[in-house]
């Protein structure tokens, strides 16, 4: 009877270990999933980041035509979307969202000045441009709540337990949201 008891013993603590094995590795992987996913929503963003650096020069291009001695306001877009652009490589979402919010502050002083020239409103390139990066502005919105979510779900994960212990094992740390910076979070004042 005791070498039933100790094989009976022996397969239970074998099943909790085999249990828990795998339990670490679905853990684990599920973490990688998550990490993968926030990665991804990032890679979003910064396709549609990319597609309003593009549209940028053109809109500047067009708007010197008929606003010629604004050119503080056109240099001004110009230096944030360098300064937007050379953010792009630097690792860190502060960085990178600091920048954009410039650019995005620039932006929209240059779409402001279609309302002081009736001409530039009317033209089809400017019409089209300023459309498009409309269209590129909601799918930034767009992405960055998305990266946001799975920010969210990923970090609540890496702090959760019993998880945070496999985690803290397999490196996983939490990641930072795209904030909205000081800037963005002011209610927009329409002047007329």
């Amino acid at each position: 009877m005791e070498t039933g008891s100790i094989i009976g013993a022996t397969g239970l603590f074998c099943l909790a270990a085999v249990l828990m094995i795998g339990w670490a590795l679905s853990a684990y992987n599920r973490l990688v999933r998550q990490r993968n996913q926030v990665q991804a929503s990032w890679a979003q963003i910064d396709v549609q980041l990319k597609r309003r650096y593009d549209l940028v020069p053109n809109l500047v291009e067009t708007v010197k035509g008929y606003a010629a001695h604004e050119r503080g306001t056109l240099e001004a877009v110009l230096a944030a979307r360098a300064g937007a652009m050379a953010a792009a490589v630097t690792p860190g979402v502060a960085v990178r969202a600091g920048a954009e919010e410039v650019l995005t502050r620039t932006l929209g002083r240059l779409l402001a000045l279609a309302e002081a020239y009736p001409d530039l409103k009317a033209n089809q390139n400017f019409a089209a441009l300023h459309s498009e990066l409309t269209r590129t502005e909601d799918k930034i919105a767009y992405a960055r709540q998305f990266y946001n979510s799975a920010v969210q779900t990923y970090n609540t994960s890496v702090q959760s337990a019993p998880i945070n212990l496999i985690a803290g094992l397999g490196g996983f740390r939490t990641m930072n949201y795209f904030e909205a910076l000081d800037g963005e979070r002011a209610a927009v004042q329409v002047r007329s």
